[in-house]
């Protein structure tokens, strides 16, 4: 495969998976406003804080208001990582492959892309309108890939999307724990009160993790629901289990067999970070620091997808 066709389907991908988790960042939020007591502000700020867009939102906007976050980071063109930008690169990528992906895929991307595009802004400052607006985005994005298992062969190109799939999902899932970190609550004592556990509550909702946490756990603790969410390797939103679902994909591409070792610095750099996962405990991350294990990780995850993109999408010098 080329590498020119395989970046552009790792990006695809990776910018689908970004503008899902934006969506749920901004819905779960919005839920968390309404149902706070009169006493706590609602805070958005935190959710630019966490995805790392504070410093260009403060380009452009005085205020981390509901009305000037959401659209921000879901209509602002001016913001690589918005919604509509994230699904305007996702098409492009897309309409440069479309003899490797399926006529249904490209269809759906593009009516997709088209009604959020024409989507007007001040529509949707409504409750009801903006929860469904977000509701539809990501019900879009998880029937894109429906169609994707549906309709495409487990080809190299299937491993390529899958492995820029997990791992933007793993960053994302790490910047919803992060979150918590930036919330302010307006005294100490609210640390671990009711009002704590509601928004620790909404860190599990965000990625459809509420129900599966509850069947798993008896009760809702911070060190249950960081367990869940970074340790679990059965859930499809845990970062152990994306970590490994990446690392099989960068496996099957290059042939290589994952219990032989690492093939080339991709591997090495993936593999090693799944190892120190499957050996973390809860315990050693709250020692750690909540904040500071995640802000690692993130770290840990950007030379991961640099590994990826020097082994299989970089221009190497020609040998004569």
């Amino acid at each position: 495969m080329l590498s020119r066709v395989a970046n552009s389907v790792y990006w695809m991908h990776r910018y689908i998976e970004r503008a899902e988790n934006y969506a749920r960042f901004m819905s779960v939020n919005f839920n968390l406003a309404l149902d706070l007591p009169p006493n706590v502000d609602q805070q958005w700020e935190p959710l630019l804080i966490a995805t790392a867009d504070n410093d260009l939102f403060k380009e452009f906007y005085k205020l981390p208001t509901r009305e000037n976050v959401i659209q921000f980071m879901t209509f602002d063109k001016r913001n690589p990582n918005s919604i509509v930008s994230c699904l305007s690169y996702a098409r492009e990528n897309a309409r440069t492959i479309r003899e490797v992906i399926s006529k249904e895929m490209w269809e759906h991307l593009n009516q997709f892309y088209l009604m959020v595009r024409d989507t007007s802004p001040k529509q949707q400052w409504g409750e009801i309108q903006t929860q469904n607006f977000f509701t539809e985005i990501r019900n879009s994005i998880q029937l894109f890939y429906g169609i994707i298992d549906a309709t495409i062969t487990r080809n190299e190109a299937w491993h390529f999307g899958r492995l820029g799939r997990f791992l933007e999902r793993a960053d994302k899932t790490s910047r919803f724990l992060d979150v918590k970190y930036f919330t302010l609550l307006p005294e100490v004592e609210l640390v671990g009160s009711t009002i704590d556990l509601m928004i620790w509550s909404a860190v599990l909702k965000s990625v459809s993790a509420y129900n599966m946490h509850r069947q798993q756990y008896r009760s809702l603790t911070p060190a249950s629901i960081v367990e869940f969410l970074i340790l679990d390797k059965m859930f499809p939103r845990a970062v152990a289990h994306c970590i490994r679902q990446a690392e099989l994909s960068l496996y099957e591409i290059s042939g290589n067999n994952i219990t032989g070792g690492f093939g080339n610095s991709a591997e090495r750099t993936l593999s090693k970070l799944r190892t120190e996962i499957e050996f973390t405990e809860t315990a050693d991350i709250f020692k750690a620091g909540l904040h500071q294990y995640l802000d690692n990780f993130q770290t840990r995850t950007n030379d991961a997808a640099v590994a990826v993109f020097e082994t299989y999408f970089d221009l190497k010098p020609i040998e004569v």
